[in-house]
């Protein structure tokens, strides 16, 4: 080879690798960036994150619960002793007795010489126990000067005795809450398509059970060039409700689904679903809840980097 000719190879080299050079920086530049953006958008979301945490790790929050126990009819002792039925893992070693009768009241009877306290107000007698489906709410067992409280759940035809204390190990591990980037472009506008008055939707829960759930609509959004469709569900709440899955489930994000609440349409049938407030479900930090799980309808063919990632305890 000429002279020249190793000359122009020189300089086509320098050329390959002068362009490697320039799309590596790019590449960093663009990195850069990117981290930049997510720095910032984090930092704007973290008031809401904060208060969510917070909630969590309130003395009655998720991670305060201790347990959750079916009441079968008949009479069941509770507290910490070993041989109560209802083993509660703190407080005072015998608790009381529930007793669930046909109708599916629930009465106790507190043990001899406990300081309980009912909504608050000293208890010194048996009493029947409004549940979480009764209006306003399910009355308040305390014990342990507050630190605990027992409280009736109905699931469908079943009730159960939902145990909650400060000292719990997992609000003691709490570690905080990791999120995807996320970012503006996941706060998505979507449209409204109602359903007919009276519509429900069976919705399973992680303990098996099935439950008709009010169901007034589904919430329509386009994502690059494709449109996805969510089932909406009424709880009552200010708020509607979303349990979805979606292409994160089991690969980042928790496995069994995500939440998410969205305000109740307009009379245009405008709503807006802000991913990036996409919560885990109360089964990810506690094992003595009843979430309700995604229907097959509400499974997205999306990758939803927003929101709350797998929540993984500090052991």
């Amino acid at each position: 080879m000429g002279k020249l000719g190793a000359v122009a190879l020189l300089a086509i080299a320098g050329t390959l690798a002068l362009g490697a050079c320039n799309r590596e920086d790019e590449e960093a530049a663009a990195r850069r960036a990117a981290e930049a953006r997510a720095r910032a958008f984090a930092a704007q979301e973290k008031p809401w994150r904060d208060a969510r945490a917070a909630k969590l790790t309130a003395p009655e929050g998720w991670t305060s619960v201790i347990g959750l126990h079916w009441i079968d009819r008949g009479a069941h002792y509770a507290g910490s002793a070993p041989g109560n039925g209802f083993v509660i893992g703190k407080g005072p070693a015998q608790l009381g007795m529930f007793d669930l009768d046909k109708a599916g009241k629930v009465r106790f009877v507190p043990a001899s010489g406990v300081a309980l306290t009912l909504d608050g107000a000293p208890l010194t007698g048996a009493t029947v126990l409004k549940t979480d489906a009764d209006d306003g709410g399910p009355d308040k067992l305390g014990f342990d000067d507050g630190k605990g409280v027992a409280t009736i759940i109905k699931r469908g035809d079943r009730v159960a005795l939902r145990v909650k204390h400060a000292d719990a190990d997992a609000r003691a591990r709490f570690k905080g809450i990791d999120y995807w980037a996320g970012g503006p472009e996941w706060k998505v506008d979507a449209r409204y398509v109602p359903h007919p008055a009276g519509t429900t939707l069976p919705i399973v829960n992680i303990v098996n059970m099935v439950e008709q759930v009010s169901n007034p609509g589904a919430v329509e959004f386009t994502r690059d060039g494709k449109t996805h469709r969510l089932e909406v569900l009424d709880q009552g709440e200010p708020t509607l409700f979303l349990v979805y899955a979606d292409r994160t489930s089991g690969h980042g994000s928790y496995p069994a689904g995500r939440y998410l609440d969205i305000a109740r349409p307009g009379a245009d049938g405008k709503v807006v679903i802000d991913f990036n407030r996409g919560e885990n479900p109360p089964c990810a930090f506690t094992a003595f809840a009843t979430c309700p799980l995604p229907p097959t309808a509400n499974r997205l063919d999306l990758a939803v980097e927003a929101g709350e990632r797998v929540y993984v305890a500090k052991h």
